[in-house]
Formats: structure tokens, sequence, C-alpha cells
């Protein structure tokens, strides 16, 4: 995949570039459960809703999922594909702002089982998957700001992530700068985790000082650093 970097965020491949717009139309979708909702909430045409999935699932893969069944029979979900689509963008959008830098949050714990380079690690905040290096037993992980995905906890209780860690907490700062925020979480006493989240993400999930979110993270941006030397 390529990144082509302009005045406004885009995403490119295989000749199909996918801009704000397309995030939008995205969201939209997931918001109202169906392209025939998000056509009339965006104020746009269904037809030209659906040609325009279409061509970026054609460089993309697929990005929605007819759902089944229910009193209003069903509607149209994202895929994974998408919602990793949009925390793309995001972060793309972030790094063009060029005005919040990328933290790390640190939380100890002990390896509680390991399967090769992974390893599952008790912390205060709950059980987390991370990369840690051998014959480690206490430990730090470190979970870069950038990497974390704030949900609301209905969202992440119906399972529609496919991010293994997700911490439930409460933000306790929100520090907003033009296009973007740093939020930070708290997800057990004496332990915060930053994320990165756009102006727009901040507005939709009502991101303020006592708000419970859950902060997700895939296995691979945990990455751990022994501390019983």
């Amino acid at each position: 995949m390529t990144l082509e970097k302009g005045f406004e965020p885009r995403l490119g491949r295989d000749g199909v570039t996918v801009t704000g717009r397309d995030i939008e139309m995205l969201r939209a979708i997931d918001e109202q459960g169906s392209m025939s909702g998000a056509a009339d909430a965006l104020g746009r045409s269904y037809p030209h809703l659906q040609r325009r999935v279409d061509e970026i699932e054609g460089a993309f893969g697929p990005l929605t999922t007819r759902v089944r069944g229910g009193s209003d029979g069903g509607g149209t979900a994202l895929t994974d594909e998408a919602r990793d689509l949009i925390r793309q963008f995001d972060r793309l959008r972030v790094e063009l702002s060029g005005v919040t830098s990328v933290t790390e949050s640190i939380v100890p714990g002990t390896v509680v089982a390991r399967d090769g380079e992974l390893a599952t690690v008790e912390t205060d905040a709950g059980e987390m998957a991370a990369r840690v290096p051998d014959g480690s037993r206490e430990v730090e992980i470190a979970i870069r700001s950038d990497a974390v995905v704030l949900m609301d906890p209905e969202t992440a209780a119906e399972g529609h992530t496919s991010l293994r860690n997700q911490l439930s907490g409460t933000v306790s700062r929100v520090e907003t700068a033009d296009a973007v925020s740093t939020v930070t979480v708290t997800v057990a006493e004496g332990i915060d985790i930053e994320a990165v989240v756009t102006e727009e993400s901040r507005e939709r999930l009502g991101l303020r000082e006592g708000r419970d979110v859950v902060a997700a993270f895939k296995t691979t941006a945990a990455r751990a650093i022994a501390t019983d030397f």
C-alpha cells in the first residue's frame, strides 16, 4: 500500500484513492446499520454509495457484510478490513496534522503464559497479550498512542473488532490541538493509556472527562521489556 500525502489525507492502492468523503461514508454505514440509511444520512444516492463501495473493495478487500435476522430484518455491517482502513486513515490524518507527538504508555505486569514470542501478561488492568523477550517474567509493556483505538463499551461488547487487547477505563484527560486530540484513559489505579484521535472521532464518541470507554490495540502493538534483570 502507498500513502499519498497532500493537503488532505488520502490512502491509495491499485489506482483507487480513498478520501475523507469515503471514510465518512463507511462511518455512516456503521452508524446507520444499512447502506440505504447511510445514503439518507449523508444526502447521497444509494446507487452512488453502492458503486463507491464496490470500487474501494476492488482494491482494499471486502468492506461490508450482510447481517440477517432481527426485528428490522437485518442490515449491513462493516468488516474488519473496513475498520482497519478507517484506522489507517485516522493515523495518516494525525501524521499530516503535525501538531501532536506520539507518546508511549507503560504498563507493568507479570508473564503468566507464553506462546513463542507472544505472551499473556497479568497487569493491574487485566490480562494483556504482548511481544515479550525470551526468559522474561517481570516486564513493562509499552503501547504507542497512535496504535490505540478508543471504542464505546457497547460496541466492544458486540465484538465489532479483531483487536485482542481491550482495556475498560474512564477518560481522565483530553488535550486538543487543532485537528487531533490526545485522550488519556485510566484503566486501573495508577495506570493510564494514551490515544491520539482525530477531532471527528472525539466528537463522534463524545470523548470527555468521565466518559467510559474501551482502549483497544493489537498484540503486535504491545512491546514488553524485561525488568527482572
